[in-house]
């Protein structure tokens, strides 16, 4: 197998644990505000949710890494210091989701939550930027403009991440007073309305995440607008070329 083969692979295995992890967080997330349970049986459902959503997390951070080299395949070439930039991106982000899910509540990590937030806000600016300058300016995206309409759809998933965190911290106090008030029966009425609101606020965000991990698989496969068949630049192209 190919290198091209592996990176198809990888990308689909990508999408497929992102839009699954998602849908089970999505619905653990209504159990954790089900006033029905006890305490304890919702704090439960917060912590698979919790472990849930690290998978899709993951599988977001290592997206344009994967995606940026199988570009080079599709007939766009990239100045080397942008293909060592998408290859660092991956592990480089990672990290930082990895750093937060193991060592959250920590000094440090209140410092590194702060970066990753405005980093995605950077993320969503310069795919924006990017893009934009290369359809306007450029002929870099002229054989594969779908590849550039992906670019614009995971800068929109990522603006509705930062949306979801926006919203999301009177769903992350109720789990808090959840925890902290374990061995009582319920939690009160007003906490309990918080939390709802909360979640109601996130969850369209959460759902334009899904149509957008749609569509993005559609252009993947239907490729509009493409005028280089893969078949003509597989074993000419390389991610790597100019190394």
């Amino acid at each position: 197998m190919s290198l091209y083969d592996w990176l198809i692979i990888f990308h689909l295995l990508l999408f497929v644990y992102w839009l699954g992890g998602d849908m089970g967080v999505f619905y653990s997330s209504g159990m954790v505000i089900d006033p029905k349970l006890s305490n304890s049986a919702r704090v439960t459902a917060a912590k698979i949710m919790i472990d849930l959503d690290f998978v899709p997390r993951i599988c977001m951070t290592l997206m344009l890494t994967v995606g940026g080299l199988l570009s080079s395949y599709n007939g766009i070439e990239h100045p080397q210091w942008q293909t060592i930039g998408f290859i660092l991106l991956g592990p480089g982000w990672l990290s930082m989701v990895l750093y937060l899910h193991f060592a959250h509540g920590t000094p440090l990590s209140q410092i590194v939550t702060k970066v990753d937030f405005w980093f995605r806000w950077f993320i969503v600016g310069y795919l924006l930027w990017s893009v934009g300058y290369s359809f306007a300016f450029t002929d870099k995206l002229a054989n594969a403009p779908w590849v550039g309409t992906k670019l614009l759809v995971f800068a929109a998933m990522v603006f509705c991440g930062l949306m979801i965190r926006v919203y999301i911290p009177g769903y992350i106090q109720g789990i808090m007073a959840l925890r902290k008030d374990i061995d009582q029966p319920r939690l009160s009425d007003e906490m309990n309305a918080t939390m709802a609101k909360s979640l109601g606020q996130c969850r369209p965000f959460v759902l334009a995440i899904w149509a957008g991990l749609f569509l993005e698989c559609w252009l993947g496969v239907a490729k509009p607008g493409n005028k280089v068949p893969v078949s003509e630049v597989l074993g000419a192209a390389s991610p790597f070329a100019g190394f």
